[in-house]
């Protein structure tokens, strides 16, 4: 699915997201500890892809949503950088049908983060925020992909 055709973001679901993002990063580290082993838990074929410190792999995850969550009222400007970014995960092996699992995760990681704050409608905006970033890096990916074949 194209991203121009996802529902677009209202400015009350981009303050929930963004108010709740804030909340997120002052417990970011535990947050992606709980991320990852839901995602392993899921989905443990995934594993193997991540390699290294996954400490460091948590802050590129909260660098990933940052630019997720600061580019719903200008994705036409970052749309670029989001596609470098599915780029690149294609590239360490993410194949499309893994963002549903990474979906589920973080979901699940919000919910168990932010507790009570989590509300419905917060949780709405989550879901319409990551299918947006999600369906962007991976129209990234698919252009990638001849190129990646050329090379």
């Amino acid at each position: 699915m194209s991203p121009t055709a996802l529902p677009a973001m209202h400015a009350a679901e981009i303050n929930l997201v963004r108010h709740s993002f804030r909340q997120l990063l002052r417990v970011s580290a535990p947050a992606t500890a709980l991320f990852y082993a839901r995602l392993f838990e899921l989905a443990p074929a995934l594993r193997p892809l991540f390699r290294g410190d996954m400490a460091d792999q948590g802050e590129k995850l909260m660098q990933a949503l940052a630019l997720a969550v600061h580019s719903l009222e200008r994705l036409a400007t970052l749309r670029p950088a989001i596609h470098r970014l599915g780029a690149q995960h294609r590239a360490a092996g993410a194949r499309e049908e893994h963002y549903a699992k990474v979906g589920t995760a973080l979901l699940w990681t919000l919910e168990k983060a932010l507790g009570a704050d989590f509300t419905p409608a917060t949780r709405l905006a989550w879901e319409k925020t990551y299918a947006l970033f999600a369906a962007t890096m991976i129209e990234g990916a698919r252009r990638a992909r001849p190129i990646a074949a050329a090379a």
